[in-house]
């Protein structure tokens, strides 16, 4: 097995390995969502006069709508359809009027889901130059060849991998570092379950992996479940491999560099 990727095993297996990953995803509930006060007025007046589309409109304008249901992402999109689709309408304002305007505040000001704040946690823990090495945006990046970590959003990564080092995928990137005059490029997952949408962000770190083009070192940064010995498909793919990929925690990167 890839020595990194046994580095990380033994470190899911046999140290606080949560403890310390916490550092790199402090997955911490953030607070309530704040509601305009202007258009909270407004729902409440819509609610107490029970005008249904204008208590929709109003609700359909806030970053969470109270009630979970397939057609409000199209009704988002689509004010108009409003008009056309009375049943649609009468069917979502009789649950809105059964909750009642607390639980419509409630719902509509829940905290985001932890799982979707768990994207940007790895770049912030890599600007804090927890690394070692100097931060440089992408014209800094590419005038000099010193050690650096290309500091951009995903798709500048992205751009700048497919311009300079020849990268083939459509995927954004986490990771562009130069060290010793070696590129490294890479994805960062935290995989906290087994299955469904986690499988997905394990197979786009996998497809990096096997992207043959790129003339740069490719790794997939992943924590989670992974590492847990068992016979899940995620560690299967792990020993199946063995030495062919650079697989490795978050926590060993540091040291991964240095060696290069």
């Amino acid at each position: 097995m890839n020595y990194w990727t046994e580095l990380s095993i033994q470190f899911a297996n046999q140290r606080n390995y949560l403890d310390q990953l916490f550092k790199v995803y402090p997955t911490i509930p953030e607070g309530i969502r704040d509601i305009d006060k202007d258009k909270w007025n407004k729902i409440v007046s819509a609610f107490e006069k029970k005008n249904n589309d204008e208590l929709l409109s109003n609700l359909l304008e806030l970053e969470l709508f109270p009630i979970k249901d397939s057609y409000v992402a199209y009704l988002k999109r689509d004010r108009t359809a409003l008009s056309r689709n009375p049943k649609t309408v009468q069917r979502l304002c009789s649950r809105l009027y059964e909750m009642g305007l607390d639980e419509i505040f409630e719902k509509s000001s829940e905290p985001k889901e932890t799982n979707r704040q768990i994207g940007p946690l790895f770049r912030r823990w890599i600007q804090r130059e927890t690394l070692g090495y100097k931060l440089l945006n992408t014209k800094e990046f590419s005038e000099n060849k010193d050690d650096a970590i290309l500091d951009a959003g995903d798709a500048e990564l992205m751009d700048f991998a497919k311009e300079n080092l020849n990268y083939k995928g459509t995927k954004g990137l986490d990771f562009v570092a130069r060290i010793n005059e070696k590129y490294v490029i890479g994805e960062a997952k935290f995989l906290t379950d087994f299955g469904g949408h986690q499988n997905a962000q394990f197979e786009d770190a996998k497809n990096l992996l096997k992207d043959k083009s790129a003339k740069a070192i490719k790794i997939a940064i992943l924590d989670g479940v992974l590492y847990i010995q068992s016979k899940n498909k995620m560690y299967n793919f792990l020993v199946k491999h063995k030495q062919k990929y650079n697989i490795m925690s978050s926590l060993v990167l540091k040291e991964f560099l240095y060696q290069l």
